[in-house]
């Protein structure tokens, strides 16, 4: 009697469509990461715009006044954004510290205790740390993603490896040909796997990179203002 002859399978949709039930559930795993790194890829991306954005307005609108009171007016009626809020917050606590500083003339000095400044610096400080953590959001899932995918994927070839020596064993044949379509069935799954890492390894390190660089900003701006408010004598 003449054994039946495996289908041939000569594309990695053939391979998907007859492979075992383990497979194809690590294989779907593997797709939601994947669907989830791409999200948070484009949401990042979309944010980083936007607060783009959002910097050149502020900058634009500050750097056109004469000084920090006319600054602070016309910062109050821009749409809220990261260096506006850290903007309002410090001259915000500046106010509680010496009320009505703000509105009077420039020749007045209105000088903080040692105290009040470094209270001042520790405001401007926790405005920071909120701000990046706000940009950071989701970024540490993509480091997730990227090391949790390839080990997935050499689960579901570990599975597929096993799946094809159980096939072996009860066929009773162990020629090339019956071990091939299982060893590239195993396969998938780990190429599936390196194929969401890379790219979300690479977002993360991007994304980091910019978070870091954002936060950097947000601290130089806070040292500017500190510096700004010296030299109109509110210090």
């Amino acid at each position: 009697m003449l054994q039946a002859e495996a289908p041939q399978l000569t594309s990695v949709t053939d391979l998907i469509a007859t492979a075992s039930v383990e497979t194809k559930v690590v294989l779907l795993v593997i797709a939601l990461l994947s669907v989830a790194s791409w999200f948070i890829i484009g949401l990042k991306w979309w944010s980083f715009r936007r607060i783009g954005q959002q910097s050149e307005r502020f900058f634009a609108e500050v750097e056109g006044t004469p000084g920090l009171r006319e600054a602070y007016r016309n910062v109050m009626k821009q749409p809220p954004s990261p260096f506006s809020r850290l903007f309002r917050e410090g001259i915000t606590f500046y106010s509680e510290l010496r009320p009505g500083a703000i509105g009077e003339s420039q020749e007045e000095s209105h000088s903080l205790s040692e105290s009040q400044l470094e209270a001042l610096k520790m405001v401007l400080t926790k405005e920071i740390a909120e701000e990046r953590d706000a940009v950071a959001h989701y970024v540490p899932w993509l480091a997730t993603i990227g090391a949790v995918s390839p080990l997935l994927g050499l689960l579901g070839t570990v599975l597929g490896v096993m799946q094809a020596f159980f096939g072996i064993a009860s066929k009773g044949s162990g020629n090339i040909a019956a071990v091939a379509p299982g060893v590239a069935e195993a396969l998938i799954t780990t190429v599936a796997g390196l194929a969401v890492a890379i790219p979300a390894v690479m977002a993360y390190n991007f994304l980091a990179t910019r978070v870091s660089g954002f936060e950097g900003d947000l601290e130089g701006f806070g040292a500017a203002l500190i510096g700004w408010m010296a030299r109109e004598r509110l210090l």
